[in-house]
């Protein structure tokens, strides 16, 4: 996997700068803010393995951090350790309702705090609810919002698979095709912000296939952007030469050299208005037809 991508929400310039110097020398990919409101929206923007969340705050507090958090659809999995100078009961119990995994009291102990972020991450890997390369919900995360949409209306589902993406790990390596998720992670939330609701789903199924759960009206739309900007934005990731010719050289299934072309998306859409489903596999399976149908179509 790549790095864990940490949050730390502390206005304390000392204590943050000091998080931030020691995780990154653990190898974290580490962010900071100094406000609930730059938490959020730094969250949206690049989804962190985990937040580090101080109870106050200059503007909102962090009860209130968390509590957004945890009722919205995309960010509800994050795992989430309050630091605090409180030590009372009635603080940690507020914090645990709400959803935090753990509670450090300050002054902390840093090799206390880098284990419990360990485990905390740990934990939500182990139990499949995040991908370690994306972030993203994954395994039972996702089941649990199939289980949810089969019993209501309105929604559309995209399964989102890259092309050619084996491909591209057999010549640039696992560190390059892991950037690749991590971008498409990305470029997905954005396009999402722009043309979704708040209460659009983000998972990723794992390898190179994720999931989309928005409304109906909104999925033919999402569709359609996604395609177009990845299609450009994807010929970052390949060298010079590569993307003049708009193809790569790579093992074929006899082992000699064969031509494939750039990544693009494939993308296939369900909704209920299109036919019921007993049960959510039927839901993934025929996404999944969907998906492939337009992987086998003409650009």
């Amino acid at each position: 996997m790549g790095k864990a991508r940490l949050l730390i929400v502390e206005d304390d310039v000392d204590i943050s700068n000091m998080l931030k110097i020691y995780f990154s020398g653990l190898g974290y990919d580490v962010d900071t803010a100094m406000r609930g409101s730059d938490a959020l929206e730094k969250t949206r923007s690049v989804l962190p393995h985990l937040i580090v969340l101080d109870i106050m705050l200059p503007d909102i507090d962090g009860y209130e951090v968390c509590r957004t958090l945890r009722t919205n659809t995309r960010t509800s999995h994050i795992p989430v350790i309050f630091l605090t100078q409180k030590d009372e009961r009635s603080d940690r119990l507020q914090g645990l309702e709400l959803g935090a995994d753990d509670y450090i009291t300050k002054p902390f102990d840093i090799e206390e705090l880098k284990l419990r972020v360990q485990g905390a991450i740990r934990r939500s890997e182990r139990e499949s609810l995040t991908d370690p390369r994306s972030g993203l919900p994954a395994g039972r995360l996702i089941e649990e919002q199939l289980r949810r949409i089969i019993r209501e209306k309105g929604w559309a589902l995209l399964d989102v698979r890259l092309n050619n993406f084996e491909p591209f790990k057999d010549v640039y390596g696992f560190v390059a095709s892991d950037d690749v998720l991590r971008f498409t992670a990305m470029l997905v939330g954005e396009v999402l912000d722009e043309l979704g609701t708040p209460g659009d789903f983000l998972g990723h199924a794992g390898g190179d296939t994720f999931i989309i759960i928005t409304t109906e009206g909104a999925g033919g739309v999402i569709r359609q952007k996604l395609k177009e900007r990845f299609a450009d934005e994807v010929q970052t990731h390949y060298n010079f030469m590569d993307r003049q010719q708009g193809f790569i050289l790579a093992p074929g299934a006899e082992g000699q050299n064969e031509q494939y072309p750039l990544m693009t998306l494939a993308i296939g859409l369900v909704s209920p208005s299109q036919q019921s489903f007993a049960d959510i596999r039927e839901i993934t399976e025929l996404a999944a037809e969907a998906r492939r149908m337009d992987a086998g179509a003409k650009p």
